[in-house]
């Protein structure tokens, strides 16, 4: 026999069917008899009607509780959130008494009379400060705050007995009046019910109160170009959503890039800040602890598309153009970047140019714009060669490009292969390199004089020969195949004194001489970027210090191969150096003594022997260190060359790596804002500076204009510097970019020093 179980229906929010729903678990009915506030279908509060304390005071009931938002309440009892946010501080000092419309005793001081507290009213909006008001007035200081107080609460309670009972949305945009200002770091909303019902929402949408004199309001800057970027989108894109939780993706993603723009790029540095204060920057409560960033972002890495999100926000960075309307997919260069570790693991080792030693680190492969944005990034293989990478990378590269055409690559001189050369202009791709090792001189005649204007408007001047020259393809089994390639000339000082050419090689025939230089040079752009990010945006940190074994069985050059080499090397160079001793010496016993009568020298056996003992000695040595470099084997097991050798965890460092991507081109995008749409005279020189420090300003969060989050900032410390924040906040206001994952649609202001 089988027993079915039913399982109970929860309640009803509410058994009025006219009560009004705030939030997820609570209602509201309001008549003309007074009020009542259901809990889950459970009657908690009821008042009579004209009793204001007592409504007031159920009201801040349900914020203790955490109930509903802060919005929420103040939408349905009819008030502003800082009329709630008011009446939560009044019930905190004084109980339910303080929350009396009207109180006991003298109604005001005596000077402050109604015509009074208008002017001075009336003065605060025209923005002067408390002092000059009351100077202006008559009174003191502390009575202007006093008389501002009392219109405060005249017009609280106006808005109290106009306001409809019910009325309002499910998260209104506080509406306080402007002439009394903003609320001064007012408590945030609590979000007590949402992080409740976590496992079940798949995550708490942003909610953001008036405040004022917020620390990190300057990081909302950022957020104009951060869209740009495409993280967020190609983050939706890749991953969909986080498992359901209190912080969405958005959420996460923004944190973790405005905490790298103010100079914490690592999860640890969530410790550095107040999570209240940037909490109110990302529309919640509080920001998310290491505990909860690891973990979010453990949990995309889980996923292992790190890859996919790398390579779809190079497609969205190639789509776009550049400040001059050009193509960024037609320049690009690629280098390696060695991140040394420090840990206990066993990792290989690495030659690191930047610490001129061997090290135990991990190496990427970097691709960059021809300004030295970072556009697409993979780990390299242990102990790959940059030629290598370049051949494994050119498929992603062309996918990331979208189509056909035929694209610039810059490299050094790690990436030296002729046959790679070949096999890239086959692929469509165009060299851009050094030469590696000695050529001939180009004679004189073949120099001349080239310029090219850059993006600034400055010229730029070269003495260059153009020529072509033909690279032996040494892996090919045909001897003589050669390539022909470009081969740009260069007369520069030596260092030793005098002067020495340099080469530039390139496939692309077309493109004028004077800009092959200078995309040449631009290359070191790219070394800034790494420069730049490893001080600002945590580029060598490693975010995760999880290993894994090695492949014992993936094949490694064996390191005594190249010793025994430079042995047979230097066997080779002191047979030569015997053959030319012996030469020297037989011609020596074969010429006649000067002065001597004998036209011919006899040379005995011994004589010869002699002669020639130290040549066979270097033939004997240098076909002995032969015979041992053929024995040694090219390549070995990494099981039995290192046993025990580790890798590190790739998947959350590519994940921060994408964030810190987005990171960077969100700080350059800002600076070049600055560059070109202020009037700030040393911004050429300045730029990153000053975007830092707006990035870090204070300022106020304003949301009385509906539809709009209007962030004011504070003056900066010079009049230059604050005309240039001005001209920014206007540009980016033009942009009309919407807050993730709201309508409010960003505002910038900066506020005069009158109201500051």
């Amino acid at each position: 026999m089988m027993v079915f179980m039913t399982a109970q229906l929860p309640l009803p929010v509410a058994m009025n069917p006219l009560a009004v729903p705030v939030g997820l678990a609570v209602s509201l009915v309001e008549d003309d008899l007074g009020g009542e506030v259901y809990i889950r279908g459970q009657l908690c509060d009821v008042w009579d009607a004209g009793d204001a304390a007592a409504r007031r005071w159920a009201a801040v009931k349900l914020v203790r509780l955490g109930a509903a938002t802060q919005a929420q309440i103040a939408a349905a009892f009819g008030v502003s959130s800082v009329a709630v946010w008011k009446w939560v501080q009044l019930a905190a000092t004084g109980g339910v008494t303080a929350l009396v419309a009207e109180k006991k005793g003298p109604k005001r001081p005596s000077q402050l009379v109604t015509a009074t507290i208008e002017r001075i009213v009336a003065l605060r909006a025209q923005n002067r400060s408390l002092r000059a008001i009351g100077e202006a007035v008559g009174v003191s200081e502390f009575s202007v705050r006093r008389a501002l107080k009392i219109a405060e609460e005249q017009a609280l309670a106006t808005a109290e007995t106009t306001a409809p009972a019910g009325a309002g949305t499910l998260n209104p945009a506080p509406t306080p009046a402007p002439e009394l200002g903003l609320p001064l770091l007012p408590a945030p909303a609590p979000r007590s019910t949402e992080r409740a019902a976590a496992g079940i929402l798949e995550y708490a949408a942003p909610v953001f109160a008036p405040a004022a004199h917020i620390r990190h309001a300057g990081l909302f800057l950022a957020l104009p170009a951060l869209e740009t970027t495409g993280l967020l989108s190609c983050a939706r894109e890749v991953y969909g959503a986080l498992p359901n939780g209190f912080y969405g993706l958005e959420t996460v993603l923004i944190d973790a890039v405005l905490r790298a723009l103010a100079g914490e790029a690592r999860a640890e540095g969530a410790t550095r800040f107040d999570p209240v204060e940037l909490g109110r920057v990302l529309g919640m409560d509080r920001a998310p602890e290491v505990k909860t960033i690891r973990r979010r972002i453990n949990q995309l890495a889980q996923r292992s598309k790190a890859s996919e999100l790398i390579a779809a926000l190079a497609a969205h960075h190639l789509k776009a153009s550049g400040p001059g309307g050009e193509e960024l997919s037609a320049i690009l260069y690629v280098d390696g970047h060695v991140r040394a570790y420090q840990g206990t693991k066993k990792i290989g080792k690495l030659y690191s140019t930047r610490l001129k030693f061997p090290v135990p680190a991990t190496e990427e492969t970097w691709v960059s714009d021809a300004h030295g944005a970072p556009v697409f990034v993979v780990m390299a293989a242990p102990g790959a060669s940059l030629a290598g990478e370049l051949r494994r990378l050119l498929p992603e590269l062309r996918t990331a490009v979208g189509d056909e055409r035929r694209v610039l690559v810059g490299f050094d001189r790690g990436g030296w292969s002729p046959a790679l050369f070949k096999h890239m202009d086959e692929s469509g791709f165009d060299v851009l390199t050094w030469y590696k090792g000695t050529t001939p001189d180009i004679r004189d005649e073949h120099f001349h004089e080239v310029s090219h204007t850059d993006e600034q408007g400055e010229v730029k001047t070269w003495v260059v020969a153009d020529t072509l020259v033909d690279l032996p393809l040494t892996t090919t089994k045909k001897t003589g195949e050669v390539f022909q390639i470009r081969q740009i000339s260069r007369i520069v000082a030596a260092t030793g004194g005098g002067t020495r050419q340099i080469h530039i090689l390139t496939t692309y025939r077309a493109l004028p001489v004077g800009e092959v230089v200078y995309r040449m040079g631009n290359r070191w752009r790219q070394e800034n970027q790494f420069r730049y990010a490893r001080m600002h945006f945590g580029l060598d940190s490693h975010d995760s210090y999880a290993s894994s074994d090695d492949d014992e069985d993936r094949l490694v050059p064996e390191p005594s191969k190249a010793r025994a080499y430079q042995k047979v090397v230097a066997a080779r160079k002191a047979h030569a150096e015997a053959a030319a001793i012996a030469d020297i010496n037989l011609m020596a016993l074969k010429t006649p003594a000067e002065g001597s009568k004998e036209l011919s020298v006899t040379v005995t056996s011994a004589m010869h022997n002699q002669a020639m003992a130290p040549l066979w000695e270097a033939e004997t040595a240098l076909i002995q260190a032969e015979k041992i470099h053929k024995r040694i084997p090219a390549k070995v097991r990494i099981g039995d060359l290192n046993p025990g050798q580790q890798v590190l965890d790739t998947e959350t460092k590519m994940i921060h790596t994408g964030i810190r991507m987005a990171a960077y081109n969100t700080a350059m995008s800002l600076a070049r804002e600055i560059r070109t749409n202020t009037g700030y005279k040393r911004a050429n020189q300045e730029a990153h500076a000053l975007m830092r420090q707006m990035l870090n300003h204070p300022g106020d969060i304003d949301t009385s204009k509906p539809g709009y989050l209007t962030i004011a900032l504070e003056p900066l410390p010079t009049q230059a510097k604050t005309i240039a924040a001005a001209e920014l906040c206007e540009h980016l206001t033009a942009t009309k970019t919407r807050y993730p994952g709201t309508e409010l649609i960003l505002k910038y202001t900066i506020k005069n020093r009158a109201h500051s």
